[in-house]
């Protein structure tokens, strides 16, 4: 039987009272997760919660994906052999309806030919604002994955040795994190030696570490369904004089960001003062992206850590700090934490070190 969870209900029920929605289709899998403890990936086939104003629950779903009805949800099924979105057209009501930002266009085109007196905006903001506040279940269960993660790196470090490849060595992470209980992800793990640094989502390949590289591991996966986040940089044998003073800056640039971090401030106040470390290094140019991102079921979700962002920090958001430099044909150096805002500042949940390492 799906038992709904009450209080992250209400929560979503409130935020659409202040955003003026009625309704709304939830389709994510992660905010259907969220909001019933059900985790289905429909893939082509079609899963939606919908939700009105007066809590009425109504989980749509194929039939193969063996949803129970639950105290307070009702659960219509299809077939493969049925129109999916005939039962939402005959449950949602005239007007303006919130849309999931993910719903594939398909389902959304079709439900609009049969509703004709329907008004689809996007309306994902409420239950994301909901999950942007972590509760304590989910703050037990990110703090958690960090740990693992720590462990993660110091195992997957200690690996790095003369004839290592980029491939090995994310294989190796990998593997050490389903030994340790992680979930399966698509996603893969981020391991970038010397130039191969410069580019921040490099893709690992059988580049073999140089003498002088950095050695740039980003490793991430989610853990009993909440994502742990974590970037350290290491060189290879040695490190240059360059590769030490854009090190530092980063350094410098995390831990400015993370000391701003509480309560009551703007998130592009914490974008701002790690780009201005590095700035001011002489490297702005080279930090090409924003300083972070949220985390909790998804990898990447919100609130978004970048200097658009006007959002007000508040206590329960989970995101990560992780500013970077790249030198294009030299070199990348990134250093990332997970951190959730407090009553009174940040605590961080990675505790690997951050101090220059030579492997």
């Amino acid at each position: 039987m799906i038992i709904m969870n009450q209080d992250r209900l209400r929560r979503v029920i409130d935020n659409m009272h202040r955003q003026g929605l009625e309704q709304i289709l939830v389709t994510a899998t992660a905010s259907v997760y969220y909001l019933t403890g059900v985790w289905v990936e429909p893939l082509e086939r079609l899963l939606a919660l919908y939700l009105d104003d007066t809590g009425r629950c109504v989980l749509f779903g194929n039939a193969l994906f063996g949803l129970e009805e639950g105290d307070g949800l009702t659960v219509l099924t299809h077939t493969d052999s049925d129109d999916p979105v005939a039962q939402i057209a005959q449950t949602v009501r005239p007007g303006k309806l919130g849309i999931d930002k993910f719903w594939a266009s398909r389902f959304l085109i079709g439900l609009m030919e049969q509703r004709r007196d329907i008004t689809p905006v996007v309306g994902s903001a409420p239950v994301d604002d909901a999950r942007m506040l972590k509760d304590a279940q989910e703050i037990e269960a990110m703090v958690a994955a960090s740990r693992i993660n720590d462990q993660v790196m110091a195992i997957a470090s200690a690996a790095v040795k003369d004839g290592a490849t980029e491939e090995e060595l994310a294989a190796l992470v990998e593997r050490t994190f389903r030994e340790k209980g992680a979930d399966r992800s698509s996603e893969g793990q981020l391991v970038c030696f010397g130039p191969n640094g410069a580019d921040p989502h490099h893709a690992p390949n059988r580049t073999v570490i140089a003498r002088g590289d950095t050695v740039v591991f980003d490793i991430f996966i989610p853990i009993h369904r909440y994502w742990c986040d974590m970037t350290r940089t290491f060189f290879f044998r040695e490190a240059s004089d360059e590769g030490r003073r854009v090190y530092e800056a980063v350094k410098a640039a995390n831990l400015a960001a993370e000391a701003l971090i509480r309560p009551g401030l703007p998130m592009r106040d914490f974008d701002r003062a790690a780009r201005k470390v590095i700035e001011d290094a002489g490297y702005g140019p080279y930090f090409t992206h924003r300083l972070g991102h949220g985390a909790g079921l998804d990898c990447h979700e919100p609130p978004d850590n970048s200097s658009a962002n006007h959002t007000i920090a508040q206590p329960g958001m989970v995101f990560s700090v992780e500013p970077g430099i790249y030198l294009p044909g030299k070199l990348g150096v990134r250093i990332e934490d997970l951190v959730l805002v407090t009553e009174d500042g940040c605590r961080v949940l990675n505790a690997f070190s951050k101090e220059l390492t030579i492997l």
